[in-house]
């Protein structure tokens, strides 16, 4: 008899690709959406990477409702949780946010918890590991390192994967279950589409990609989305991931090294900005794209994060070079 995981939020980029890797991997999955009229879309998705037969269920759950998460977690044997809210631009309220990422992450993990789930593999973020006293300060970034989420300065986003991560790691000690879960925590997740499925993650590249006139002086970590499905089932069923944070990157990439690897590996398919834009005309078009409003703080500054935890389970990233372009030709490929 096959093992069972429960997904959460299957229409998403990430919870897509994380229910094709767990098919892949021989499991059968249930997922989560929050209506049932996207069952078909999510099917179709998965179905561009692997046939879900019988072993793909899609039921109804909403991170903001109690309603169903009982019987969504009932009898599975892992429980992967990689819904949250994730918006383009930042709400002017972080409650928007903040209420949802943490009262849904502790719904799952009590539905989880009681269902019997010998292992919780909850979605974080770098969002949570980097922006507390050793921000910018050169220093390399391990699951040691904790946001501050009081700072009301950071974006709604940040204190949302902060204050949720640290409410399920408070939820599973309260139940003595602290073994039981795993957090993952991606930098900026990018790779090829899965059907129609698009994340703001993708946005950069797809800027780039679009004509973009010039560049700003920002960069991120970036993951491959399948590497990251990956080690979200590696933490799953690790025997020595329990109760531990696993941060998710590679190498640290500046818009203008992402768009040297566009122009040496498309070939003319597409016309990627060669110029830096200076940091004072980025501030001006923030005022105006909330987009750029959310990043602005952060021109000119690089984090650096270890993968050495993640590493230490087996995890092992593909070149994001080729991460890179497997995203642009994805995207290129699925212009409406």
């Amino acid at each position: 008899m096959r093992e069972k995981v429960l997904i959460t939020g299957g229409s998403g980029y990430l919870g897509g690709w994380s229910v094709v890797r767990a098919l892949q991997a021989g499991y059968d999955v249930r997922t989560t959406i929050r209506n049932l009229a996207g069952e078909d879309a999510v099917r179709a998705n998965v179905a561009t990477q692997v046939d879900p037969g019988d072993q793909l269920e899609v039921v109804a759950a909403d991170l903001t409702s109690d309603d169903g998460w009982a019987d969504a977690a009932a009898g599975c044997d892992y429980v992967l949780h990689i819904a949250s809210p994730f918006p383009l631009a930042q709400p002017k309220d972080a409650d928007e946010l903040i209420v949802p990422a943490r009262n849904g992450a502790v719904r799952v993990i009590d539905a989880a918890l009681a269902a019997g789930a010998k292992r919780i593999v909850m979605t974080s973020s770098v969002a949570s590991v980097r922006h507390g006293a050793n921000d910018h300060t050169g220093h390399v970034f391990t699951e040691d390192d904790w946001t501050d989420a009081g700072n009301t300065k950071l974006t709604p986003y940040t204190r949302s994967k902060t204050i949720a991560e640290q409410a399920a790691w408070e939820r599973v000690r309260a139940a003595g279950a602290e073994n039981r879960l795993a957090t993952v925590n991606p930098g900026a997740i990018i790779g090829p589409l899965l059907g129609d499925v698009r994340s703001p993650s993708l946005e950069a590249i797809e800027r780039m990609l679009n004509g973009l006139p010039a560049m700003p002086r920002l960069g991120f970590s970036y993951v491959d989305v399948r590497d990251t499905a990956d080690l979200h089932i590696l933490a799953m069923t690790h025997p020595e991931a329990g109760g531990r944070r696993f941060i998710a990157t590679t190498e640290w990439m500046w818009f203008s090294d992402v768009g040297r690897v566009l122009r040496d590996r498309l070939a003319g398919k597409a016309r990627v900005p060669r110029f830096v834009a200076p940091d004072f005309l980025i501030r001006s078009m923030a005022f105006v794209d909330p987009t750029v409003r959310a990043f602005v703080n952060d021109l000119g500054k690089k984090s650096e994060f270890s993968n050495a935890a993640a590493r230490s389970i087996g995890w092992r990233p593909r070149p994001i070079e080729d991460t890179i372009v497997d995203c642009a030709e994805s995207l290129l490929a699925n212009r409406s």
